[in-house]
């Protein structure tokens, strides 16, 4: 294994210093690449790079990832409706969204991340998927997994340990999916559920399942030993030389433009602003000397920002022009905390030295970040 990974080392610094037209066309018929980054925005960029520089029709590609912790949400998802961002943000965990559809997922170490390139011609996602079935097979015969109709690989028949997502370009396609080896379930499950309520979307919802590691069916597996293994059933499919490339997603002389791709996946206008309209029309439960005040809260939202909001106030609760100002500052504006919080503290300094008034405002905005 020490061997191992030296060979990669040299073979890592050898291709960083070889031109890209060289490295890229050294093997023939196809490649098979793994990244030494663990950050999702980075390999989500090489997706993204290799879909729109590579010439498929001449060679096909498996991109082998992994990543740090990261909730990644399909093209057309609701962040909000999809995950819980207050625990994301808590434990600073990334939210990214990728250019493919497909539903979300929550990916760590414990997560191998599989993308097959190909022709638009060539895309066949379920040939992939027998194609990893067929690599667990050779490593331990006894696990049950099977593909199923919906492109999901099922455990012991019930239990989902990868899905699918793809990106069908006008020449150029890619199919990618999940391995579940060893993933922390507890943060998983707690990530991916939406505490959200009153949330009406026309974007596309995840479909619940329940999931398994396969390190739990069979503890003495590495993800080291499962990617060499897909790696190997690859290479034998095509016919090709069973050797795995080291690339690093943040060298520009092998991957030309890639700082840009990257950097515009970790953009707010992409992670959040490419959500479909959505509109919220829910009810803030506030605690208020003693009593519980209902305050209905009806906002739309297009392109990540509010669009309209109205709230049901009591009569007296705000001079009828703090309020005013407060619907007229959140219009327009991103449906974040962090800039709604701006926001708020700035109108609060204008407004009357008033104890009560200020108690009512913040307990309205406490509440009303709460949303986001």
């Amino acid at each position: 294994m020490v061997l191992q990974s030296l060979k990669n080392c040299l073979w890592l610094s050898c291709i960083l210093r070889t031109p890209k037209a060289c490295f890229w066309s050294t093997a023939s018929g196809g490649l098979i690449i793994q990244s030494v980054s663990n950050d999702v925005y980075q390999n989500l960029a090489v997706e993204d790079w290799i879909h729109d520089h590579m010439d498929l029709e001449k060679q096909q590609v498996l991109f082998l990832w992994r990543n740090s912790p990261a909730v990644v949400i399909g093209r057309h998802q609701n962040p909000w409706q999809e995950c819980n961002l207050r625990l994301l943000r808590q434990k600073n965990i990334k939210l990214a969204r990728r250019r493919s559809g497909g539903g979300t997922v929550y990916h760590d170490l414990g997560n191998i991340n599989l993308t097959f390139f190909t022709t638009r011609k060539k895309y066949e996602r379920m040939e992939n998927l027998k194609l990893v079935v067929k690599a667990l097979k050779a490593l331990r015969p006894q696990l049950d997994v099977h593909v199923t109709d919906r492109y999901d690989i099922l455990l012991d028949r019930q239990y989902k340990i990868s899905g699918t997502a793809a990106k069908l370009g006008r020449t150029s396609a890619y199919h990618h999916c999940t391995l579940l080896c060893n993933a922390d379930k507890f943060v998983l499950s707690s990530v991916l559920k939406s505490p959200y309520k009153g949330l009406k979307s026309n974007a596309t919802p995840s479909v619940p399942a329940s999931v398994k590691n396969l390190f739990e069916e069979d503890p003495s597996l590495t993800s080291e030993m499962l990617l060499h293994a897909i790696a190997k059933e690859y290479a034998i499919q095509h016919q090709i030389d069973h050797h795995i490339t080291l690339i690093n997603p943040a060298d520009e002389t092998l991957l030309p433009g890639i700082s840009k791709k990257t950097k515009e996946l970790q953009t707010w206008e992409w992670v959040y602003g490419k959500t479909p309209k959505f509109s919220i029309s829910t009810c803030l439960n506030m605690v208020y000397k003693d009593s519980v005040l209902d305050i209905k809260v009806n906002m739309d939202v297009k392109h990540g920002r509010i669009e309209v909001c109205n709230f049901d106030l009591p009569e007296q609760w705000l001079p009828s022009g703090l309020y005013s100002e407060l619907v007229k500052s959140l219009t327009g504006s991103k449906f974040c905390p962090n800039e709604t919080t701006t926001l708020v503290t700035t109108l609060l300094r204008v407004c009357p030295q008033d104890d009560e008034l200020h108690s009512r405002w913040s307990l309205l905005c406490e509440n009303m970040i709460r949303l986001m």
